[in-house]
């Protein structure tokens, strides 16, 4: 396992490569409705793929973003009941969780690959981008959920992790 750190360490810093080109992109392309609108007065009306490539480009920096660059620990979660509950209920509730997370995704798995394969023929109106191609990141998505909500399961069950370490002063409610 050690041997693939670097691979992995290097595979983690593309994939945030690809989401902050992305972002450039987005924010290039609004550079550009700008200028043309309000620098240059000229009519967007023929720029309609700007709108486009924007919304396709959040579509995927959202989605490969949350699957690939994402830690566990970035994820923002509104847990003032959770942290008020015991160690020991906080794993049943992750374990119940996660249980349902996966379970929800793997058994719509199916149906959203065949909608992705079925997009196959439709294309988007100016960039001509086939839709399964705009649509196949949802895939690796719902695949880093189901592997994320696994993870969890499997540390709730063990106790492993940080979410289970309580701190010591009074404020923790740790009651076990």
């Amino acid at each position: 396992m050690a041997r693939l750190a670097p691979l992995v360490g290097w595979l983690q810093r593309r994939a945030e490569n690809f989401i902050a080109l992305l972002l450039l992109g987005m924010f290039l392309t609004f550079l550009f409705q700008i200028t043309f609108r309000y620098v240059l007065a000229l009519p967007v009306s023929w720029t309609n793929w700007t709108v486009e490539f924007v919304s396709i480009a959040w579509l995927w920096g959202i989605l490969f973003g949350y699957a690939f660059v994402v830690r566990d620990s970035d994820i923002i979660r509104l847990d003032i009941v959770y942290n008020a509950l015991p160690v020991g209920w906080r794993r049943v509730f992750d374990v119940m969780t996660g249980l349902t997370v996966a379970a929800i995704l793997l058994w719509t798995l199916p149906k959203c690959w065949d909608y992705v394969e079925f997009m196959y023929r439709e294309r988007t109106p100016a960039l001509r981008i086939r839709f399964n191609y705009v649509f196949a990141i949802y895939m690796a998505f719902a695949g880093a959920v189901i592997l994320r909500s696994l993870m969890n399961v499997v540390g709730a069950i063990t106790g492993k992790g940080g979410r289970y370490i309580t701190p010591t002063h009074p404020e923790g409610h740790d009651y076990d």
